[in-house]
């Protein structure tokens, strides 16, 4: 590329890292540079930029973070491998194996898709964590390589922002809030909302805007009144001040369904001491000028988060009536928590050998309990142990037990020892006996009530853990305990899933049978049996594993090669294809509203076509067992290829108050989902409110999202696809 076209600002960027390093590294930053500008060469980003402004971009994002000169320069390599001609030996001679290697690294994560098929999704992420227990440089650079994408999603089309956005939400958000890196978290954070709910981001930016001079004064006064009173005393401080970033503040009003002036902490002041014990003193100065709320403090110090992030907070009221936040740390604190993992290379030059084995203990548990799951169970986990939000609990002897929110006695008893969650027969929470499936506080202690003579876990169990730790536990227990059991549990499971997917005299057939066990990694059909009964891997991966083989041997068989196969359309305006047909009217029951991605089958109708059903429908279970009706059931699948857009049904379980229909049709207007029907009925026995709708959707992916929504809204206890049983089809 001729460098004449390159904005100067680029030359002053790399100019200014230099000036962060010696000589020598100076020189090597600089060898990268021209580097990469050659091997990008005339290429050109979205927004019409050359190519070259990227990698050098993320370059002053990881000199920001202070890291190393060998991150910087594979920060400016790290799209030779995959968008150059560059080699991993070309870039190993000019800039060593260790560049090479973060390079490559980088590169292996590079297509991360979130809603990409499960077993895909399974091993992009399995190879992140690979990469990070490697080297956790990795995921730096590739955090600092997503947060420049992200400030630049403008360009992008309108589908690509939302799904670019939702992976960055779910996946390198709450990564960088495992390694520690709040900054970087809140920006990602921030930068996919105004994609993924614009108007949600809107009114709170909006709001934040008007009050910003107003808020602004506030702080400062607050600044001032506390630095005096800390020179009176003779503490030595500095101070930060700061509003809320705009995902907090979403959160809290969608989530928990609070008003602007019920949040506590749109404000905050940051008091930063040399010691320790400053800490406490300071607190109680700041208790001693104004007001504190109650309830409102919390000690991160005495119980750091999994995460390393220590300080106290407490929320007190100002003067003027305004409440604010107040976090006190010590500098070491202050930097851990601004940059996280980074910190360690920003001011303690890298990570030493008993803080590099801290760091990398939680990728390695988490690879070592994920290492026999299903793609289905992995992916779910994953969010689960390493995204949610976090609950401290204690033991009798007050040790800490973090575990992700929603956890219950079983998880914690499992997360003690194998032993005590299998010999687990009850819980006591402060003292008195609770159910086992008790949602954990934080701050509770926790008693395991445990037997020598009790049998083991219960398979239930499975269905209430939330940690895939006890999961695994569990299934393990199971696999090693129950053998003939799980054969037969299993058999007869794949075998009922089979026949009702008209799949069963194709996995009588040797070739295809071998086939599935050589793809899922069993030596006989019997280890298959076991695993699906110990819950080792689900019925339907296997069910879809011997609907692709079928349909491989039928293509063999005809002689037709699998790169000349036309797929058969969809019949109408459907979406849906129909085995051997090409022209019949075909419907949607209404028993169990099926979408794209759920699981389907179709029904001969006397005189009304093909009714299609989900395959879990309690009308196909019920219909496969009665005597002549087996040959009117027909294969039937979606295509993926079609856009269309279709109805199905929720139940909606809530607390009963006052608004909370509001606040439900309010999610579903910011999600842009129609709502076609909606009704209420109160359950007094209960108390609570069950809620039918009928929303417009386009496949399961935007209606899973939805429900999670909903789930989040203050006083909804469940949400789920709503199926009835209505009778025989005619």
């Amino acid at each position: 590329m001729d460098i004449s076209q390159l904005d100067q600002s680029m030359f002053e960027k790399i100019e200014k890292i230099k000036s962060h390093h010696g000589a020598e590294d100076a020189q090597r930053i600089e060898k990268a540079f021209r580097y990469a500008l050659e091997a990008h060469g005339d290429q050109r980003r979205r927004s019409g930029e050359p190519y070259i402004i990227h990698p050098v971009e993320t370059a002053v994002i990881l000199d920001e973070l202070g890291l190393d000169v060998e991150s910087i320069i594979a920060g400016l390599l790290h799209d030779c491998l995959e968008d150059t001609p560059s080699t991993f030996q070309a870039l190993e001679k000019e800039f060593g194996e260790s560049v090479a290697n973060l390079v490559e690294g980088v590169t292996k994560l590079g297509k991360i898709v979130y809603s990409s098929k499960e077993e895909e999704q399974m091993e992009d992420l399995r190879k992140m964590f690979i990469a990070m227990a490697k080297d956790i440089r990795v995921i730096i650079i590739k955090l600092a390589d997503r947060l420049h994408n992200a400030r630049t999603f403008q360009y992008l089309p309108k589908r690509k922002q939302q799904e670019k956005s939702l992976e960055t939400m779910e996946i390198y958000a709450p990564l960088a809030h495992r390694l520690g890196m709040q900054a970087v978290k809140w920006e990602l954070e921030d930068l996919s909302l105004q994609y993924l709910d614009p108007v949600g981001y809107a009114e709170i930016t909006d709001y934040l805007n008007e009050r910003h001079v107003a808020y602004s004064k506030f702080l400062e006064s607050v600044q001032d009144t506390i630095m005096q009173r800390m020179q009176q005393v003779g503490i030595e401080c500095r101070m930060k001040a700061r509003l809320k970033h705009v995902y907090s503040l979403y959160r809290k009003m969608y989530g928990q369904n609070l008003t602007f002036s019920e949040i506590y902490d749109i404000c905050a002041v940051r008091v930063i001491v040399k010691d320790l014990g400053d800490c406490y003193n300071v607190l109680g100065l700041i208790h001693d000028i104004y007001r504190p709320v109650p309830r409102r403090f919390k000690d991160y110090i005495s119980t750091p988060k999994p995460n390393g992030y220590q300080s106290l907070h407490t929320v007190v009221i100002g003067r003027e009536g305004i409440p604010f936040e107040v976090q006190i740390r010590t500098e070491d604190m202050d930097q851990s928590a601004e940059y996280g993992i980074a910190a360690h290379w920003k001011y303690k030059d890298g990570l030493s050998g008993k803080q590099k084995e801290e760091a990398f203990a939680w990728v390695r548990q988490l690879l070592e309990s994920q290492q026999n799951s299903d793609a289905e169970d992995f992916i779910k986990n994953i969010k689960v142990d390493l995204f949610a939000d976090e609950v401290f609990v204690f033991t009798p002897k007050g040790n800490v037990i973090n575990l992700p929110q929603g956890a219950n006695p079983i998880d914690f008893a499992y997360a003690i020892h194998s032993a005590v969650g299998n010999r687990m027969t009850g819980a006591k929470v402060n003292g008195r006996i609770v159910p086992i499936d008790y949602t954990l506080k934080s701050g509770e202690i926790v008693e395991i009530i445990t037997s020598k003579t009790t049998n083991g876990p219960k398979r239930d169990w499975l269905k209430m853990v939330k940690t895939a730790e006890a999961r695994n536990k569990i299934k393990q227990w199971f696999k090693k305990e129950c053998r003939e059991e799980n054969i037969e549990r299993g058999k007869g499971d794949l075998e009922r899933e089979l026949r009702t997917a008209l799949l069963f005299d194709d996995f009588q057939n040797e070739e295809i049978c071998g086939a599935v066990l050589k793809r899922l990694n069993f030596p006989n059909v019997e280890e298959l049996y076991a695993s699906i009964g110990y819950g080792g891997v689900t019925v339907s991966r296997v069910v879809i594993k011997v609907k692709e083989e079928a349909a491989r041997l039928n293509r063999e068989r005809n002689g037709t090669p699998k790169q000349a196969v036309q797929k058969p359309k969809a019949i109408g305006d459907t979406g849906v294809i129909v085995e051997g047909l090409d022209n019949c009217l075909v419907k949607f029951a209404k028993c169990c509203t099926p979408i794209p991605g759920d699981s389907i089958i179709g029904f001969i109708t006397r005189g009304y076509g093909i009714s299609v059903h989900r395959t879990d429908c309690p009308n196909v279970i019920s219909g496969r067992k009665k005597e002549g009706e087996d040959g009117r059931w027909i294969r039937t699948e979606w295509d993926y290829n079609e856009k269309h857009q279709y109805q199905t049904s929720l139940r909606i379980y809530t607390q009963t108050r006052v608004g909370i229909l509001a606040d439900i049709i309010t999610v579903f207007s910011n999600a842009k989902v129609n709502v076609n029907e909606l009704s209420a009925r109160d359950d007094v026995a209960t108390g609570q409110t069950v809620l039918y709708t009928t929303v417009t959707v386009n496949g399961r992916n935007q209606l899973e999202f939805l429900m999670n929504r909903v789930r989040k809204c203050s006083g909804v206890v469940d949400v789920k696809r709503n199926i009835t049983e209505t009778g025989t089809e005619k």
